[in-house]
């Protein structure tokens, strides 16, 4: 026995050597700790979103969570958490732990469009929450099927038609209320012209009756389109955003086309309202770094996604912006989500 161990008792010395021997067989469990101690980041962080597994924001937050692990925390969980649109999942972070470990991916609906469709919304999208990352954007497209006529290849070209032939005047979405839908109900009430909206639960169904003929035009992400151009059965007519999209560049805009409306749906990272600052900043920058990555790139060019790389500030203007130019569109088109 050395001459330290001599100084204290024999029982101490027994529960000593008894941890010494614990640290040993369990690296994980002191290497976990260790991790806890020394790094500013949670020792298990948790993604949560508000859609089902299989979609394609599930599809991101799985993806980053494999680029996050031993970058930000050494465990990355994705919870889903779908439901009231998405609402639940905001709830959720919105009245979860403010340490950094819980944040929220979202696509844009529930923070920019849903303060001026619901009238009594749960939540508050500046006050209760506070932006992290904007990771990715998508533009919204309007497509026509085989039951439009070939000539019609831009967006004033298929106004002018249901106007000669009413009976076409129809375009579906994959929800009512969402970006999609509005996009289009703004355009048809900008240019007086009346178009019937069906709503789909989902996309898929939507587009079955596009490609049929069934669902005279459809709208909807960029990415639910792209599987499908080449076949000429489908063809898009505008796409939403400030620029054309970079996977259609030959589509115009909405605002080409005559139409002040110009929103794309992004994704974006929220931590609870009261989460520390350099927690916010340090959970932006591991996420920023991990959509570097090039697979993440590869990853959201398969759905039509295009990357982003903004931090909170950056979050925060986009939010702003887009809350007060639906805010004014939603108004003139008088739709709410409650009726």
């Amino acid at each position: 026995m050395d001459t330290a161990l001599q100084s204290i008792g024999s029982a101490e010395v027994r529960r000593r050597r008894l941890l010494l021997a614990a640290g040993c067989a369990l690296p994980g469990a002191f290497s976990s700790s260790l991790w806890a101690q020394s790094a500013a980041g949670p020792s298990v962080a948790k993604l949560l979103l508000g859609a089902p597994p299989g979609g394609v924001g599930d599809m991101m937050a799985r993806r980053l969570a494999d680029r996050l692990r031993g970058h930000y925390a050494p465990s990355v969980l994705i919870e889903n958490k779908p439901g009231a649109g998405g609402q639940l999942a905001v709830m959720a972070v919105k009245n979860g732990p403010d340490d950094g470990s819980t944040l929220l991916l979202t696509p844009s609906s529930p923070m920019s469009l849903y303060p001026s469709t619901y009238r009594q919304l749960p939540y508050k999208p500046e006050s209760d929450l506070k932006p992290v990352a904007l990771v990715a954007y998508s533009s919204m497209a309007l497509a026509v099927g085989p039951s439009v006529p070939a000539s019609v290849r831009r967006l004033e070209d298929f106004l002018a038609l249901v106007r000669q032939r009413p009976e076409l005047a129809s375009y579906g979405s994959a929800a009512s209320g969402s970006i999609s839908h509005l996009l289009v109900a703004s355009v048809a009430h900008t240019h007086g012209t009346p178009l019937n909206h069906v709503a789909y639960k989902g996309s898929a169904p939507a587009l079955q009756d596009l490609r049929a003929g069934i669902l005279p035009a459809l709208s909807g992400p960029v990415g639910t389109f792209l599987p499908h151009l080449g076949s000429g059965q489908i063809r898009l007519l505008a796409v939403s955003g400030d620029k054309r999209s970079t996977f259609v560049p030959d589509v115009p805009t909405y605002r080409e086309s005559g139409f002040s409306i110009s929103a794309r749906e992004w994704y974006g990272f929220f931590a609870p309202v009261t989460t520390r600052n350099e927690l916010v900043q340090l959970a932006s920058k591991a996420l920023l770094t991990a959509m570097k990555h090039p697979s993440m790139a590869e990853t959201l060019a398969l759905f039509g996604l295009e990357p982003g790389s903004g931090g909170p500030t950056e979050l925060a203007a986009q939010l702003k912006a887009d809350r007060a130019e639906w805010a004014a569109q939603i108004l003139k088109i008088g739709f709410t989500a409650d009726t």
